[in-house]
């Protein structure tokens, strides 16, 4: 019974930032960005003293700057961060075998049966918190629920260093309260759509009947009925592949020059190898996808002989492909990367591909 499981979610506090605040004693307590400068560049991660401000990942660091004008530039450490993602997810395993990472920084645990034959679920979490505030100096904050989808949501309530519970008792009822836009699963034009069907909160959902939701969301639309009324059947799977990993960004001004796309695909290019090393997979498959700013989009796709498993080879194909599309007479609005074709890592160690172009 789903009412029967206790779900742990992880989520350690503005990670990257942290990080970086914990190696260097200058930038604690200052509002600092993780990523580029330049013009063209991209915030992949903000502290939460530059959050205050309004500046977000994956927005352009000019944008940011203009937010924050004592914003700090750190550039990125992926191997640090993936060293320190490790030693979080060994401290996981010490509770469970049932780990589910969605990145470097969060991971679904099911403790209902663990290895500390611990009753609490609350308990757990609150000795995973003190263990990685204790082995690696950050903090991290937790959701405790009998479903995943709930306890994703409740590890976002008292953030930073924070823990929220939502009991059995308790999940229909906070669902009912929250507004669409913060379920998660429903992305900001899902959110619009419901909005315009007259659905603004919990409660408007399981107001409407699942035929209505699958008429208008397909699939999705028995994924809606259930959250709705806190139901969540998922199961963790420490072995889940995911189809494809991907990240994009809309830049605030378009991209005509070559060396402004390289530049404002790199850390896009980051954010999908740290994704993969977090989930520990690997990929064949990479497209690109470019909208203009005329808003007419494309895609470019190589799939390797060998499986991606770095980031060097991830950039040397997106670029590959980047590269015949200038000189260019529209400016671009969107760079996008996802990798697909996905499975475990650890088949090879060799970096390299065929890129196959």
């Amino acid at each position: 019974m789903a009412s029967q499981r206790k779900i742990i979610h992880i989520d350690m506090d503005a990670f990257y930032a942290s990080v970086e605040q914990r190696d260097d004693p200058r930038l604690r307590g200052r509002p600092v960005a993780v990523g580029s400068p330049r013009e063209r560049g991209v915030v992949a991660a903000a502290s939460y003293e530059a959050r205050a401000f309004g500046v977000r990942s994956a927005m352009p660091s000019v944008t940011a700057l203009r937010r924050c004008p004592d914003l700090l530039f750190v550039p990125p450490r992926f191997d640090v961060y993936r060293d320190v993602s490790r030693r979080i997810r060994a401290i996981f395993l010490d509770y469970t075998p049932l780990v589910e990472p969605l990145s470097l920084d969060e991971a679904y645990l099911d403790v209902t049966e663990n290895r500390k034959k611990i009753a609490s679920a609350t308990h757990i979490a609150e000795e995973i918190r003190a263990r990685i505030r204790e082995e690696t100096r950050l903090t991290a904050s937790a959701g405790v629920s009998y479903n995943k989808f709930l306890a994703k949501l409740a590890s976002d309530q008292n953030k930073p260093d924070g823990l929220f519970v939502i009991t059995p008792d308790r999940g229909a009822e906070f669902v009912a309260a929250l507004p669409i836009g913060k379920f998660h699963g429903v992305g900001p034009a899902t959110a619009k759509k419901m909005n315009a069907l007259g659905i603004e909160t919990g409660l408007d959902l399981r107001g409407k009947p699942l035929p209505f939701l699958q008429r208008h969301f397909g699939k999705s639309g028995g994924y809606f009925y259930g959250i709705a009324r806190g139901v969540d059947e998922r199961p963790v799977r420490p072995d889940r592949i995911r189809k494809s990993i991907g990240a994009e960004v809309t830049f605030a001004h378009d991209l005509f020059a070559l060396e402004e796309a390289i530049a404002a695909l790199s850390p896009i290019v980051a954010r999908v190898a740290a994704h993969c090393e977090g989930a520990r997979i690997e990929g064949r498959t990479v497209t690109l996808k470019v909208k203009y700013a005329d808003f007419q989009q494309i895609t470019r796709r190589s799939t390797g002989a060998a499986p991606i498993s770095a980031r060097a080879a991830l950039e040397a194909c997106a670029l590959a492909l980047l590269r015949p599309l200038f000189p260019s007479e529209k400016g671009v609005r969107l760079l996008g990367v996802t990798l697909s074709s996905l499975a475990p890592a650890g088949g090879s160690d060799d970096p390299q591909m065929s890129l196959g172009v």
